[in-house]
């Protein structure tokens, strides 16, 4: 089944939970097949939202049976490297960076990590070592953002 018909499944159950999808990853690998679930709430989730989730959507794939292979099912909130998987999140999350790995070469390279410029409908706009460089969507395989860690533990200091 594809990552677009699991996301039609299990979105509208996820926020008929109260929780925002994020979105999904499939990997389907014949040794150990993995459905991750990124979910979030304004003041963030916790093991026992994430158990809810987990319960909730297993029943829904038991009856559905979309995956006919064996997957471990697994739902997380998206931390500090949230990944990034629809247009309106690149755009919530413009100016900060972002790691972009392609499905084939762009300009000769598949890797790419700047702050997000924003979006057009051509894809992603990010300046890559000063230059910006549109990423079209369906080329995108992976992106994430890229934590400040010492921005953020500069607010946890103690005094």
């Amino acid at each position: 089944m594809s990552v677009q018909k699991l996301n039609e499944l299990i979105q509208p159950l996820v926020e008929d939970l109260g929780y925002e999808f994020v979105g999904l990853e499939y990997n389907n690998n014949p040794k150990n097949s993995v459905l991750r679930i990124y979910i979030d709430m304004e003041q963030g989730v916790d093991v026992e939202d994430c158990a809810l989730v987990s319960r909730e959507t297993a029943a829904l794939l038991d009856v559905k049976d979309p995956i006919k292979s064996q997957y471990n099912l697994e739902v997380s909130s998206p931390g500090l490297d949230r990944p990034l998987f629809t247009p309106a999140q690149f755009e919530e999350f413009s100016g900060q960076q972002a790691q972009i790995n392609l499905y084939g070469p762009h300009e000769g390279r598949r890797k790419y990590q700047g702050p997000i410029v924003g979006v057009s409908d051509d894809g992603v706009i990010i300046d890559q070592d000063g230059s910006q460089v549109t990423l079209d969507f369906n080329n995108i395989a992976k992106a994430r953002l890229v934590p400040d860690y010492d921005t953020i533990l500069a607010g946890h200091k103690t005094k």
